[in-house]
């Protein structure tokens, strides 16, 4: 063949392998940017989590007193000495609260905070601490702090069959229209493995408590749906092997008509919600409470749960480092705001001054799931940030 036929063979070769990769390119772009599109949701704003706080022990739930100073759980998964603290942003000062006295166990009365994760606030100035009792064996209790008296407002005992001896009563929301409290159990407390997860009800005028939906697919965790870390299923020693941990019912929150109630499985990939007319009524069967709930969303695992007033619902995304939300309109999830340094978030709460709060409580690097060692490491976040629509005090 003459060197000027070869050179026109490259050249037509050259000329037919753009053409392909052209046409191959034109049909490639639109699905990428279909792809991009779908991971960033149309008409969601840009979300920037703010550091908020830096401290040296584990945050668990977050609740605010009537001047909006911030009110908060050390996580007991840790074992802390001051169980329930208030921190002064202005100073960095974390003190007792209510009180030393309250922080401090004793033998000869059980008033005192002994193992507390859940505390809420309510739009009258009480800050309800729920003492789970199980780190000196005592009964669960609901403690209502009134913040601007500065004295106790309410006492309520949580005995059994209300609770069991794998009861873990976690997060709580206050109805304040029909004097209720409604407690996740996650069903985790004392070897429990969130089969027996349930809703604990507790009357806040007389006391009375009830144990809702024990062990159903709306408390109960779901196996299919462990807690992934990295990619690995988080664990504990049980019988000297490590075994995969399933948490029950967890998130909780109530919308601001205070109309329907919305919890949720950590481990689980379904949101649920039941109308509080439902719950509150003592005369409907168990069998008729369940069907009453409605599959709500689809969701990750997650911890903490709160609502705006566009019925939007934030979940603390416990694998991710994230915060979610599911849309009031569309009931679709969707991720919100991420940081690297939000190792295991956990309560999400409201506060005035147009924040949604919450802690990083680095449960994941504690030294049950690490084969004894406390991976954890100082300091302990707080972050914040405005939510898309205005929070709900108490929510």
């Amino acid at each position: 063949m003459e060197r000027q036929e070869i050179m026109n063979l490259q050249k037509y070769h050259s000329i037919v392998a753009f053409f392909v990769a052209s046409v191959v390119m034109s049909l490639l772009v639109p699905f990428v940017s279909a792809q991009e599109k779908a991971s960033k949701p149309t008409g969601q704003r840009e979300t920037e989590l703010e550091l908020y706080a830096s401290l040296d022990q584990a945050v668990g739930n977050i609740a605010f007193m009537s001047n909006g100073q911030l009110v908060f759980s050390h996580h007991p998964f840790f074992k802390p000495d001051v169980r329930v603290a208030t921190y002064d942003a202005a100073t960095g000062a974390v003190t007792p609260f209510p009180n030393q006295q309250w922080n401090t166990p004793r033998s000869e009365n059980d008033w005192y905070l002994d193992d507390v994760l859940g505390i809420r606030n309510d739009g009258d100035g009480v800050v309800w601490i729920l003492d789970m009792g199980t780190r000196n064996d005592i009964t669960p209790k609901l403690v209502g702090w009134d913040t601007q008296k500065n004295e106790l407002h309410r006492l309520h005992y949580i005995p059994s069959p209300a609770s069991r001896e794998t009861s873990q009563l976690n997060d709580f929301v206050v109805d304040t229209k029909r004097q209720l409290a409604v407690i996740a159990d996650e069903g985790i407390g004392r070897g429990g493995d969130g089969s027996k997860a349930a809703l604990v009800v507790v009357d806040l005028k007389t006391g009375k408590t009830r144990r809702l939906l024990e062990g159903r697919a709306m408390t109960k965790a779901d196996t299919s749906s462990p807690i992934l870390i990295d990619g690995k299923p988080m664990s504990v020693s049980r019988d000297g092997k490590q075994s995969p941990i399933y948490v029950g019912c967890d998130g909780i929150t109530l919308d601001a008509a205070s109309e329907w109630l919305y919890f949720c499985p950590l481990c689980g990939t379904q949101m649920y919600r039941v109308r509080m007319d439902a719950v509150a009524n003592e005369s409907l069967s168990e069998d008729e409470l369940a069907k009453a709930v409605e599959t709500y969303s689809d969701k990750v695992n997650n911890g903490g749960l709160s609502i705006d007033t566009a019925g939007n619902l934030y979940s603390t995304n416990v694998e991710s480092r994230s915060i979610g939300f599911v849309s009031g309109d569309k009931r679709k999830y969707s991720p919100l705001a991420f940081d690297d340094r939000m190792l295991w978030p956990d309560g999400i709460s409201f506060n005035k001054d147009g924040y949604m709060y919450v802690s990083a409580a680095q449960v994941h690097l504690g030294a049950p799931f690490n084969g004894g060692i406390d991976q954890t490491s100082k300091p302990f976040y707080i972050f914040r940030f405005k939510p898309q629509a205005p929070g709900i005090i108490g929510r």
